[in-house]
């Protein structure tokens, strides 16, 4: 069965000890968050790529004008209008493309939004909603506070079973799920997270109710009740094929797919039967290659990785509830997850070459995987399986566009879309691994240098440990599951 990474909550009776953080630092040369509008500005001498087109050739001098949030103007330099008042910035040596979407996070305090930012990724999916993340989404587009454009499920539901968590918002029957999607789509959520346990019953009512609401649908397939046996005696309650007909915005985890899909038979035919079959449904798919391997990763260094750079940037809080799985995965034997490590990668580019859309996801903010970096594992990642370079920037912006219903909106370099904009040092249509070389990033029009992106990237290890305790009691309390304020040290 798939190893999901995380345990979250599972410590939280345990006490936690009790810190002050601060919020993010404004210094260098880093746009003060106001809640006015951004300046105009204007990139010059950038090689751009815009990846709207799998064929577009890169223009080698380019100059975009933003203004407003919006690309007002991408092209050959030269041919740009003249724009008062504009900031200037000399992208010479620079390569501009879309700002990255990282469509699976889980976001924990708004101290570390800064890390996204640093990495050039522009925009956020959080697949574990809380109220607190309904108000980040507003203060990030309203420009009061610095981060990547935050989409946020509600609540991940599920019913009782082997994965279910005590985060989870636990549904059992019809009538619960319906009142649950019911009451995500009055607090404002557009999107809910389904969850692998979910019952039959539960499953199709919160479907229905989410298209009542013109909810978007993503996450674990569901299985139904998992008997004994299940599923190399028996069959999942519900079956992986029943899912590909429902509309699914993404299905979450090429792990997740190899167990309810295929059993954990890792046969090469049935896995590109069933990429066809994927593809032939029209379901888009989020690999999160990175979740695996990081537990490899971990079993591999005998759990020094969990101390590596970076992981200073997920949240103390929750960190505290990872340390047993984190101990557990020490001690495992490498040699045992090697094999499926890499076939994963490889399923990865079956999907891409049978027509599947892939988006791309981290699953950063639990276990060890860090903020933003981790993304850019993934892309590596997903080169590794096999993908070419274009294609894993594709499903970092286009992809992702098209998934969200913003095609030509976003993800793209062009008149009219979001100024969401990464600069790098070099070429990643080249090698992949430049996308570890950012030097500048444009979100919503609001230009970030590299000081900038270092100063937010280090008030992301520097999270209000008490907000957020604060943010996690009223989000359970407000999906009916409240905690004990003591269990947290408040």
């Amino acid at each position: 069965m798939p190893v999901f990474t995380s345990t979250l909550f599972s410590g939280l009776t345990r006490g936690l000890s009790r810190s002050t953080g601060i919020g993010i630092a404004l210094v260098g040369g880093l746009c003060a968050v106001s809640g006015h509008a951004a300046e105009p500005l204007v990139l010059h001498h950038a090689r751009m790529l815009d990846l709207t087109d799998e064929k577009s050739t890169a223009v080698t001098d380019a100059t975009i004008v933003v203004a407003d949030g919006q690309i007002v103007f991408a092209g050959p330099s030269g041919e740009s209008p003249a724009i008062a008042g504009a900031r200037e910035i000399d992208a010479t040596g620079l390569t501009a493309l879309p700002g990255f979407a990282d469509m699976h996070v889980h976001v924990w305090d708004e101290a570390e939004l800064g890390a996204y930012l640093a990495h050039g990724i522009t925009t956020v999916r959080n697949m574990s909603g809380m109220p607190f993340h309904l108000d980040l989404q507003q203060r990030i587009e309203s420009g009061t506070l610095d981060g990547p454009r935050l989409l946020t499920s509600g609540p991940i539901l599920n019913s009782q079973g082997a994965n279910a968590q005590i985060n989870h918002q636990l549904v059992e029957t019809a009538n619960d799920a319906r009142a649950a999607v019911a009451a995500q789509a009055s607090a404002g959520y557009t999107r809910i997270k389904v969850y692998s346990n979910l019952r039959r019953e539960a499953y199709e009512a919160a479907l229905a109710e989410a298209r009542k609401h013109k909810m978007a649908v993503a996450g674990h397939t569901p299985e139904g009740f998992r008997a004994e046996g299940v599923p190399f005696e028996k069959p999942f309650a519900i079956a992986f094929e029943e899912i590909l007909d429902d509309r699914f915005e993404t299905i979450e985890h090429v792990e997740s797919i190899l167990w309810h899909g295929l059993a954990e038979n890792r046969d090469e035919a049935l896995a590109k039967a069933l990429a066809e079959r994927i593809a032939g449904s029209g379901t888009p798919v989020t690999p999160t290659l990175v979740a695996h391997h990081n537990l490899l990763r971990m079993a591999r260094s005998q759990g020094a990785f969990a101390k590596r750079p970076g992981t200073e940037t997920l949240n103390p809080l929750t960190q505290q509830t990872e340390t047993a799985y984190i101990e557990t995965w020490s001690k495992q034997d490498p040699a045992r997850h090697e094999a499926k490590d890499a076939w994963l990668g490889h399923f990865t580019q079956l999907l891409d070459q049978a027509g599947v859309t892939l988006v791309t996801g981290s699953d950063a903010g639990i276990f060890s995987n860090i903020p933003g970096q981790s993304l850019i594992d993934e892309f590596a990642l997903m080169t590794r399986g096999g993908m070419s370079p274009m294609r894993v920037l594709r499903a970092s912006s286009t992809n992702a566009a098209k998934v969200l219903g913003e095609k030509e909106r976003s993800g793209c370099m062009r008149a009219g879309c979001r100024a969401d904009i990464v600069l790098l040092a070099c070429d990643p249509s080249e090698a992949i691994g430049c996308t570890r070389h950012v030097r500048g990033v444009v979100a919503k029009g609001r230009w970030y240098d590299r000081p900038a992106l270092d100063a937010l990237l280090a008030a992301a290890a520097r999270p209000d440990i008490e907000r957020t305790a604060r943010n996690l009691m009223a989000g359970m309390a407000a999906q009916g599951s409240p905690l004990d304020p003591a269990a947290l040290g408040l």
